[in-house]
């Protein structure tokens, strides 16, 4: 009796103990370094999953198969260096942090590199030097026993003539299905480069389950081909962001500048998005240690300057009078947009300019410069088509100097500007001095555009001096926007909400390196590109021309309407 009774004893000492150890083993290994923000995917995240398992407004289930815990990989090459982000799932605190990356060499896989998962943001970084650009390279990420991601490295494609690049934003939380659409259409025409211009996330305090999201509704396209990926504003969980190279904010509006949500959040976020970029053109990091990426992209020989046109700038609260209902809009029709163009004020900031300076000088048969947004307000009304919005101060149109410099820079390039934000398509030439003197600007749809609404028209609805005569579009030609900033309107897309037309979609745009020419395309979400009589939307394609001026400057012919 008595035996039978210290053997059952004894059992039950080694359960205790058994489950001393599971518990031990359930502890997170790490902790995160911020409260109630990413709860999805730090600490016991196990625990978070289970009680919104049921919850049909979740952002999406992250504890998953185990098989299947590697989302995605995301990568660039420039200058024989391979830079790819590999992007997991949550582990578990008994799973090994450590992912393999294999290449098909001679008909076998081979291991290249290992890496270690961060466990803030489930992403890790692999740099491969003198990676060989001339040839083209399949890819496997691994994990564990049975996690696994495919790719291809694509070679460098500078024998091709035409390179193409889709450019999106704004991946609206409002809809939180698949992207099959854009996946179809993307893969039929096979862009050379993705620019994802910001917003791919819009759930402010919980970026990565949302950037997972946002790699399952689009790995199948930006698994084999480069892909540049840059944080907005929502990225970061903010309304708006005036950055003022790195300071504390007071709100999550942001308008009186800095970032709200704890640095090393902000840094995840950008960690997880741009880590697999070309290395930083300076990479000294700004207030709170917070890091930068501005760097350029050389695919098929055209140049791509990134750049970060929220880091820097100033933010309007308590600099500025405040001329409507929010710091950043101004309703005052009869200011005078002078006495906002103070001194001081930042948009990109010295350390950029200084970039874009040296990066105007470099030789390439065409350049495009990529950001957040455009560089002018052409959102003239806002949520609903009667609220006007005379001038917006997160645009880039303000302030209005360092609009000029900028704007003048890309000018001395030859380039192009693409960028994303807006909710609203628009093509425009900008004016630095004079009409139709700066660069042309794409900004592309939204990828879902039920999010905030937009419209170029303007308040007097009158159509715009020199005007295209056979443009289908009303509001075309020569205008002033909210700073007075000169801007010529070629196209534009707005919705109609009556009708349930978002004008929400893609960007296409085509760099011809023998014409010198690049043809803006623009391709609504509904639309099935493989099938015949596919259209764009009204206005579009658009193709210019960049021209050589007696001086040796650069200007741009647009071509007339088709």
């Amino acid at each position: 009796m008595k035996e039978k009774k210290y053997f059952s004893a004894f059992i039950v000492y080694v359960l205790l103990i058994q489950a001393g150890i599971l518990a031990a083993e359930m502890e997170p290994p790490v902790k995160a370094p911020f409260e109630k923000l990413d709860t999805y995917c730090v600490n016991d995240w196990w625990n978070h999953a289970e009680k919104i398992k049921d919850n049909p407004n979740k952002i999406i289930d992250v504890d998953v198969p185990r098989d299947e815990v590697i989302c995605f990989g995301m990568y660039t090459t420039e200058d024989s260096v391979l830079k790819l982000t590999a992007q997991l799932f949550p582990l578990y605190p008994n799973e090994t942090r450590t992912v393999r990356l294999e290449f098909m060499r001679d008909g076998k896989w081979q291991e290249a590199a290992r890496e270690n998962v961060n466990d803030i943001g489930w992403s890790c970084l692999f740099r491969i030097e003198d990676w060989d650009e001339t040839k083209d390279v399949r890819y496997r990420l691994r994990h564990g026993k049975k996690a696994e991601f495919e790719g291809l490295i694509r070679k460098d494609p500078v024998n091709k003539d035409e390179i193409t690049v889709a450019s999106l934003n704004c991946n609206s939380n409002k809809d939180r299905g698949m992207r099959e659409n854009y996946v179809r259409n993307l893969r039929a025409l096979d862009p050379d480069l993705l620019f994802f211009a910001g917003d791919q996330s819009y759930d402010h305090r919980e970026h990565t389950a949302a950037w997972l999201l946002f790699g399952v509704q689009f790995r199948d396209v930006f698994r084999d081909r480069p892909c540049i990926t840059i944080p907005d504003d929502h990225d970061i969980g903010q309304g708006n962001l005036w950055g003022e190279g790195g300071k504390k904010a007071l709100s999550p509006a942001g308008d009186h500048g800095g970032y709200f949500y704890d640095p090393d959040y902000v840094k995840m976020v950008e960690r997880c998005q741009t880590s697999h970029l070309p290395d930083p053109y300076d990479p000294t990091p700004i207030k709170q240690g917070i890091n930068v990426y501005y760097t350029e992209l050389s695919v098929g020989e055209v140049s791509f300057a990134i750049i970060e046109d929220r880091k820097f700038k100033s933010g309007p609260a308590k600099k500025i009078p405040q001329m409507g209902p929010r710091p950043d809009h101004v309703r005052d029709t009869s200011y005078d947009p002078k006495t906002i163009d103070l001194e001081g004020l930042k948009l990109l900031g010295d350390r950029q300019l200084t970039f874009l300076n040296d990066w105007a000088d470099e030789p390439a048969p065409l350049k495009a410069v990529l950001s957040q947004t455009g560089f002018c307000g052409a959102a003239t009304r806002h949520g609903n088509f009667k609220n006007l919005l005379h001038a917006d101060l997160d645009s880039n149109g303000w302030p209005q100097t360092g609009r000029k410099k900028a704007l003048t820079l890309i000018n001395k390039a030859g380039a192009v500007h693409l960028a994303g934000d807006q909710h609203l398509t628009t093509l425009v030439r900008h004016g630095i001095n004079e009409f139709r003197d700066g660069p042309f600007a794409f900004v592309a749809p939204a990828i879902i555009n039920t999010y905030y609404h937009r419209w170029w028209s303007p308040a007097d609805e009158e159509p715009g001096k020199n005007r295209e005569p056979n443009n289908p579009l009303k509001y075309t030609g020569d205008y002033l926007d909210g700073f007075n900033n000169k801007i010529t309107m070629y196209a534009y897309a707005n919705p109609d909400i009556k009708n349930d037309i978002l004008k929400d979609g893609f960007g296409l745009i085509r760099f011809d390196k023998k014409d010198k020419s690049v043809t803006f395309e623009c391709w609504p979400r509904k639309c099935d590109v493989t099938k015949s009589g596919a259209e764009q939307m009204t206005g579009w394609p658009r193709t210019v021309t960049r021209v050589k001026t007696a001086d040796g400057e650069y200007d741009w012919k647009i071509h007339p309407i088709k």
